[in-house]
């Protein structure tokens, strides 16, 4: 083995008498090195956005949603929700109340997702991060509102605007009256007192905060709610504290941390992302195919040397193993160098951000984040891929090759 892969670095670096034998190969190494690089700095820039995307959702999504796995609403005075206090890790538990209205402002209405919150709820949520315009106030005595920009800017609302918000709901199990169809809606009003950004349309378009009390009057609930909010003390701890509150509460809840509360947003971007992935593993391949024209030439240039290899007793074996080890080389040259060149410009985009997005974009430089298993895997797909390419050439070509200079 040993000797096999002396003789063939010796080969890889020696002078050819063809020089078009080295232009090939360099061609395989740049093959192989422009593809690996390619892939690291995709796959990176992949994991910057869905980073980016995590940031944007934590912002107000909870660390760990509770809902009903049947039915809209859960009880909040049933005894396995108390037991969730009990869980070590857990710092708070915020019952939510959240269904579908009408807001209406002046000649102006929209449908809009009503999210009710304790007065707290500022506490043990980000939604304070995410404010572009006012405050935060979920007080009873004056019913305020944190709306989304896309609802403000429908609406022509902002905050310390003197005129209310009406906000419109159909009465839980009751008939519509085909006489008097107002009658068959609850209605309250709220006043916006601040408005929310995270720039995603599903929350920046449709949903509107406002104090728990005013959502139970809404949609005339009184213990129940749609869903629980749980603050944990620790974020390392969020998966190990779900499975303690799953067992807590069993197997009438489903609870979901904040990637599984936005699965489908992260499963398209991981499609997008291995797709890609797959498809520069195709042009990888097509690269690496010069390894084959590259082993090929350098039998046919080796011709005298193999015949001096047999005459001394070399096996067929050894031969073969010279030029796969040949072909071996090549690929791990190649995808050192576009290891060495895609870390590099990754590294240097996420730390120094050399390319920017451009005007109106959430970030103002391409996300890029490093993670070392995707450099892992990609070096192993480029050597094997590499190592199958040049074994095809060696075992069933390049050996009837060596067969016919030895007559």
């Amino acid at each position: 083995m040993f000797l096999s892969l002396k003789i063939a670095l010796r080969y890889l670096f020696s002078k050819k008498s063809h020089s078009a034998i080295n232009a090939v190969s360099a061609v395989s190494v740049c093959g192989v090195a422009v593809a690996t690089m390619a892939m690291i700095c995709t796959l990176s820039v992949y994991n910057g956005f869905e980073e980016i995307i995590s940031m944007l959702y934590s912002e107000i999504d909870p660390q760990i949603e509770v809902r009903a796995k049947i039915g809209k609403t859960l009880q909040t005075s049933a005894p396995e929700v108390a037991k969730l206090y009990s869980i070590d890790g857990v710092e708070a538990i915020t019952p939510i109340i959240e269904d579908n209205a009408l807001a209406i402002f002046g000649d102006k209405q929209q449908p809009v997702v009503v999210k009710g919150v304790p007065s707290n709820y500022s506490s043990v949520n980000s939604i304070d991060r995410a404010l572009i315009d006012g405050t935060t106030e979920f007080c009873d005595t004056i019913p305020r509102a944190v709306i989304g920009v896309g609802v403000s800017n429908h609406l022509m609302v902002a905050p310390r605007f003197i005129s209310p918000i009406y906000l419109y709901a159909p009465k839980r199990m009751a008939k519509v009256n085909m006489v008097n169809p107002s009658t068959s809606f609850n209605t309250d009003q709220v006043y916006c007192s601040g408005v929310f950004s995270i720039s995603q349309p599903e929350y920046d378009d449709r949903l509107i905060y406002v104090p728990i009390s005013v959502a139970k009057n809404l949609f005339n609930y009184t213990t129940e709610a749609t869903l629980l909010e749980i603050k944990v003390k620790d974020e390392s701890r969020i998966d190990a504290i779900k499975t303690d509150a799953q067992r807590v509460l069993g197997e009438d809840y489903i609870l979901k941390n904040r990637k599984e509360q936005k699965s489908e947003a992260f499963s398209m971007m991981a499609i997008e992302k291995w797709i890609t992935f797959f498809m520069l593993v195709f042009v990888l391949i097509i690269s690496a195919f010069n390894i084959i024209a590259s082993v090929s030439m350098l039998i046919i240039d080796k011709s005298a040397n193999i015949k001096t290899f047999y005459n001394i007793g070399a096996s067929n074996s050894l031969i073969i193993k010279i030029f796969y080890n040949q072909g071996v080389l090549i690929t791990l040259i190649g995808a050192t160098i576009g290891l060495v060149l895609g870390l590099g410009l990754s590294l240097l985009q996420q730390h120094l951000g050399l390319l920017r997005m451009g005007p109106n974009f959430i970030v103002e430089y391409y996300p890029v984040k490093v993670i070392w298993s995707d450099l892992i895997f990609i070096m192993g797909v480029v050597l094997i891929t590499g190592m199958l390419i040049a074994w095809y050439p060696v075992k069933y070509i390049n050996s009837r090759l060596i067969k016919q200079t030895n007559r």
